[in-house]
Parts: C-alpha cells; structure tokens; sequence
C-alpha cells in the first residue's frame, strides 16, 4: 500500500458537499471547492439542466462551457418533480451536511427543511438581489452604468463586457463564504445559511475599487478611453509585422525601464520640457503641483498621466524617435494625440 504524505492530501479531502446549480457563478463556486478535493456531487435534472448545451459547442455538440464549469465532480440525475427524487436529494444533503446551490426552493429541499433534520447544516445559497428578484451578471453590470465607460472614445451607446465577471467574483465568493461556514461549524458544532446576492457582489466591488466614490466625488464623468489605462500608462500598439502587444506601467521604476529599453530616454526628455508643467487632476483642473522626476534634465520623468498624451502623438503625428523635430507643447486635439 502506498503512503500518503500531507502534501498529497487536497486541502478539502474528506468534505462532502450537495450541488443544485445552473449557469455560471454557482458551478463555479462548486468547482472551486472541487479542485481543492472537496467531493462535489452534482444534481442534475432528467434531460440535464438549462445550461447544459450552452455555447460554445464542441464539434460534437456538447457544451465546452458546461464540461469547463463541471470539472472534477460526481453528477447525479434525479427526477426533482417527483417527491421520490426530492427525497432522496434531502436524504444526501442531510448526509453531507453541506449544500450549494442557485436552484428556484423546492419542497423537501429548503434550507429550513433540511436544517431541521441536520441542525449543523451548511447551506450557501445564490441569489440575484437580496430580495429575492432575478438578476444575471449581464443586467448587473449594466445596472451598474460599466457599459458607458467600457469601448473606445467616442462611442455612442453602451458596449457590455464578453467576461461575466461578477459572475466569476460571486462564484469564488460563495465558495469562500461555504467555507468560512464549515470552518464555524468545525469550531461551533453550529450550522449556518448563506444568501450571496450577485448585485451586491458587483455593488461592494464597485465600492472597492473607488468606483462609487469617485462618482460621488466628482462632478464629471469617467471617460471612454478605449485600451488606454485609466490613471496609469497602459495601451495597446500594433508592431511592424502587424501583431498588437498592451504596454503597460504600473510604478515609476516600471516606466524608467520602459523609456530605457525602448531607447528613447532622450526623446522622453525633451518632451518633459515642452509638455505643461502642472499635472491635471482627476477632474481634469489643472493643480499647482508638479509629478515627482519632472524637472530633472536627463533623467526620463517618471509619472506617465501626461506623457501618455505625448505618446499618443508619437504615434499618430509620426514624430519618430531619432528625428530633428521640435515637440510643440500639447494644445488642441491633434490627430487623437491629447485627451
């Protein structure tokens, strides 16, 4: 026989938990405790469930998006409109004493229901709104007014994004919120229900990331900016053989490097001196202060809010680096070069 070291041992080995699920953030979240060897066991309605030949498709018809979500669990199919099927779903709910799910309440099936028969139950439920009304990652985020800052500048109208990403935030949510639940209970002996509604996911992300704040705090809106990144240097450009790379910048050391690499520290410098020396705030007035590295000569400046401009006129002006060209100061919108 074969010893088993610790480190072979999956984090969740030997935890069971019930997955009634549909779509994306829930299987998600089942996948998730799956590939940390949880043993997820899958409820499957007769004929498989409304996503089950979602696109996209393999060549064969069957849902690569289902297969991807599904990954590393056990399926069960049962007939959940008979009292039969549900019972025997109760009876392994009760069993394992956890349960996921995203599932409309069935009777037998509610987390009063089960509780009743296994007080320590774990049961983590997803909702649309916390009040119970439906909702999907695509009419939250545009409940959420993303669309009007997401594409290029100049569109009119909204551009969704193709990444349920709050689906993906809520999955792995409610994967941790199961898990700080079975954490209580191991501590507790106590069980513990779950409402996760994925409004308030994309809702508290927005807040994070100071999405609410600055609409609150400031008059005028955030601007389409197409694949230039909103506060830092970052965009996207097409190379000499047609292929497009995103540059990107995060931190000042990131930037000397770049200027650096792509040898046009000199360029660079020169047009620190003719760019406008004050540095606009976000609400796009100009302030008094002046980016750390700006008026040294020499050295490349080493905060890119302007300079994102100057690049943007490098590119679409063709003032190509090594040539005796002097760089006006930006003015007017020349050519997309200033924003």
């Amino acid at each position: 026989m074969t010893n088993v070291t610790d480190e072979e041992i999956a984090p969740l080995a030997g935890m069971r938990v019930i997955e009634l699920s549909s779509f994306v953030a829930a299987p998600l979240g089942g996948m998730t405790l799956a590939q940390l060897g949880a043993d997820v066991v899958r409820v499957d309605p007769l004929g498989g469930g409304p996503d089950a030949r979602r696109w996209p498709l393999a060549p064969s018809g069957r849902s690569l998006y289902w297969a991807g979500l599904n990954k590393g669990k056990r399926s069960v199919t049962v007939d959940l409109r008979s009292a039969r099927g549900r019972e025997l779903v109760a009876a392994m709910a009760v069993a394992a004493g956890t349960v996921l799910t995203n599932a409309p309440p069935r009777a037998g099936l509610s987390y009063e229901e089960l509780a009743e028969r296994r007080p320590d139950l774990v049961y983590a439920r997803l909702l649309g709104h916390r009040d119970g009304r439906p909702a999907v990652d695509y009419t939250v985020n545009a409940g959420l007014g993303l669309p009007y800052v997401t594409g290029p500048a100049g569109h009119d109208g909204p551009v969704n994004h193709v990444l349920p990403a709050w689906d993906v935030a809520c999955g792995l949510y409610l994967a941790v919120g199961l898990l700080a639940a079975e954490h209580r209970r191991a501590a507790t002996g106590r069980g513990r229900r779950i409402d996760l509604a994925l409004h308030d996911v994309a809702l508290a992300t927005a807040g994070n990331l100071g999405f609410l704040a600055e609409a609150q705090l400031h008059a005028a809106g955030r601007p389409r900016i197409g694949n230039d990144l909103y506060g830092d240097f970052g965009r996207d450009f097409v190379t000499a053989d047609g292929r497009r790379l995103m540059v990107l910048v995060l931190t000042e050391r990131h930037w000397r490097d770049l200027v650096a690499a792509t040898g046009l520290t000199r360029v660079v410098s020169a047009l620190e001196q003719a760019l406008p020396t004050s540095a606009p705030s976000p609400t796009g007035t100009p302030t008094a202060r002046r980016w750390p590295g700006c008026s040294r000569r020499g050295s490349p400046p080493v905060r890119p809010p302007r300079l994102r401009r100057a690049w943007r006129a490098r590119r679409c002006c063709g003032r190509a680096t090594g040539r005796s060209r002097t760089w006006p100061p930006v003015g007017p919108r020349r050519c997309g070069a200033s924003r």
